[in-house]
């Protein structure tokens, strides 16, 4: 019985193992180099509803009141509503008021960057075709 290698294909598990470091190599370098850089404060508006803005401090207060029903009666649905509704609002606000810049970099690192990950990608993706 013949020994399979990666994918099922025979050989391959060197391209697959050197692909998969490169391609892992290159987008750890490439989340590296981006800026992660927050737009959010309670006065802020993260949501507009017909023109009105919605911010987060806005979102707070359903999700007070219904921590406040959820204490006063755990099986109160409207109050898991309001509460479970508001973070999803506000974790979405957050995440849709973010801004993602670039670092600095030379182009010699960009180039690095893109042939780990490209190379990388298709070094494996090479490994895991029969021959």
């Amino acid at each position: 019985m013949a020994r399979r290698g990666a994918g099922g294909t025979n050989g391959g598990e060197g391209s697959f193992l050197l692909g998969l470091i490169m391609m892992c190599g290159g987008g750890y370098l490439l989340l590296r180099g981006i800026i992660v850089r927050p737009n959010f404060g309670l006065g802020n508006a993260i949501y507009s509803l017909g023109g009105f803005p919605v911010t987060s401090g806005m979102i707070l207060i359903p999700f007070a009141f219904g921590v406040g029903m959820i204490f006063y009666s755990a099986r109160n649905w409207l109050g898991w509503l309001l509460a479970g509704g508001s973070l999803v609002a506000l974790i979405f606000g957050v995440i849709a008021n973010l801004n993602l810049q670039f670092a600095a970099m030379s182009a010699f690192d960009l180039i690095v960057i893109l042939v780990l990950l490209v190379g990388g990608l298709g070094l494996f993706l090479r490994s895991l075709r029969s021959l």
